[in-house]
């Protein structure tokens, strides 16, 4: 949690959101099958839920943490229960990096999920990537160095629910990586747009400032 949320989580909550963030996985590392972190999102959604009263929530997620919602939106009831799904360099489509993979590399069984064409890949994206119930953003770099290439991050899907953010597109000379993004402050702008639109995915046509502070 602190190492990805220690700079957006003050500014989400300085806005007037209430924060919840959690850890997941084998010691809270992210290494055990997508699946079963997905399930312990289940879970901790529902505490979520229970302590606000909310009858959704609003998910923002890096990497790993932006891609393990969309199986618990498809497989485990979440889509009645999310508004907005932002994924920060989320591994939609997986990753051909050397150091994801093989199968079990070091415990990591998340690895094995996340690799380019993984069976878990296979099946998450089949039929349909986005279903019915949240609207969808992804934030990507074209500079992510973990998800490779940077593209596998973005999503099919209706525009009228999903929207596609590629940082260079409108601040070119944002370099942020993989690691570094969630502490980006074009990042944030983003996430805070999203967020204040109801019924509705990020705009394409907005416009953040792009100074890097």
């Amino acid at each position: 949690m602190f190492e990805n949320w220690f700079v957006l989580s003050p500014k989400l909550r300085d806005a007037g959101y209430c924060v919840f963030a959690f850890n997941y996985g084998t010691g809270g590392l992210g290494l055990s099958r997508v699946a079963d972190s997905a399930r312990q999102l289940q879970d901790f959604v529902e505490k979520v839920r229970g302590v606000t009263g909310a009858a959704k929530v609003d998910i923002v997620g890096h990497s790993q943490g932006g891609m393990m919602p969309r199986y618990y939106v498809k497989n485990l009831g979440g889509a009645d229960k999310v508004n907005h799904l932002i994924g920060i360099v989320p591994a939609n489509h997986g990753t051909t990096h050397p150091l994801v993979g093989p199968a079990g590399t070091a415990g990591c069984l998340s690895c094995d999920d996340m690799q380019w064409g993984s069976q878990f890949l296979r099946d998450l994206n089949a039929d349909t990537e986005t279903p019915v119930g949240p609207y969808y953003t992804v934030i990507t770099t074209k500079y992510d160095d973990v998800v490779v290439p940077y593209t596998s991050a973005l999503l099919a899907g209706p525009s009228d629910y999903v929207t596609n953010i590629i940082l260079q597109d409108k601040c070119p000379l944002d370099l942020v990586t993989h690691h570094l993004i969630t502490n980006d402050a074009i990042v944030a702008r983003w996430v805070l747009h999203t967020l204040g639109r109801r019924g509705k995915p990020a705009d394409p046509n907005f416009k953040p400032s792009c100074l890097p502070f």
